[in-house]
């Protein structure tokens, strides 16, 4: 049975548990709160750049070609990135990202198929590095200032596109978790490249749409210009996606965490007053057989 000097400082560590995880619990509330008016702002947005492009695609004459739009022609290199987090003390939110990406990496690699890795977040890197650290070619860190995050997507973009042109890759995945409550985060795996536009595929809507618009340059000229803005939105997009969704994990971890440091100290209380009361009774008892020994 431990001592009651040893329940008291077992007492005291968990208080001091709990106020840490009460405090990350409010610190991840108030920055989630943002990091959500971000997310809603910025969905309308991609939607309607893609709705865009789908118009101008429809308008372009059959001697336009684009890579990012038709694609290499084969699927033979595929590049996944992967968006983490930097640090942990959020539930499952990295380690479902990166169990996602390796069921990933092996179907490709059954079927034949080359695969390179790009990270966003240390997290991935420290989980992928172990068992695919070979297929890593880089991985960025440092994400949640607010500042740099359109700036980082604009260079991730500018790089992926770089690489593309010269046929390094044939397709781009992202891999990230969408937002959808501060208890729900959906693993989401997104081709961006080729620029897929399935979602628009009906002549009718397009046509429809087409008659909101009204161009004064011609559509090849705008495309140029919208097609890497567009991935740079949507890499932005998964930025944000994953910054809430970061916090609304944390929110719920910390949250358990502290109900669970609670039902402990109520335990540990309950053990303490117990032994306490034993060894009271247990000195009584031998100040009693004391007196009547003599």
């Amino acid at each position: 049975m431990p001592n009651l000097k040893e329940l008291k400082v077992r007492i005291n560590s968990v208080k001091s548990t709990q106020k840490i995880t009460s405090a990350m619990k409010l610190v991840a509330a108030a920055k989630l709160k943002r990091a959500q008016k971000s997310v809603e702002a910025a969905r309308p947005y991609v939607e309607r750049m893609e709705r865009m492009i789908a118009i101008l695609g429809s308008s372009l004459s059959n001697n336009y070609t684009s890579k990012l739009l038709t694609g290499t022609g084969h699927e033979e290199v595929h590049l996944i990135v992967v968006f983490t987090a930097d640090n942990g003390l959020c539930g499952g939110f990295n380690s479902s990202i990166t169990r996602a990406v390796r069921l990933k990496i092996d179907e490709l690699i059954a079927n034949g198929k080359t695969v390179k890795v790009v990270i966003i977040g240390r997290k991935g890197y420290d989980h992928l590095c172990r068992t695919h650290g070979d297929k890593i070619i880089t991985f960025n860190k440092n994400l949640l200032r607010p500042a740099s995050n359109f700036k980082l997507a604009e260079n991730i973009c500018q790089e992926l596109i770089k690489l593309y042109e010269e046929d390094n890759f044939d397709v781009v995945t992202l891999f990230f978790n969408r937002f959808h409550s501060v208890i729900t985060q959906i693993v989401t795996e997104q081709r961006i490249i080729p620029i897929n536009l399935s979602g628009y595929n009906n002549q009718k809507e397009i046509n429809a749409l087409k008659a909101m618009y009204k161009f004064e340059i011609d559509e090849e000229s705008i495309m140029s210009v919208i097609l890497p803005r567009y991935l740079a939105a949507q890499i932005f997009n998964c930025l944000l996606e994953n910054a809430a969704s970061e916090y609304g994990a944390r929110m719920t971890a910390m949250d358990e965490a502290a109900s669970n440091a609670k039902d402990m100290l109520s335990k540990l209380t309950l053990k303490y007053n117990r032994t306490r009361q034993t060894c009271i009774t247990n000195e009584l008892i031998e100040i009693i057989s004391g007196a009547e020994a003599l």
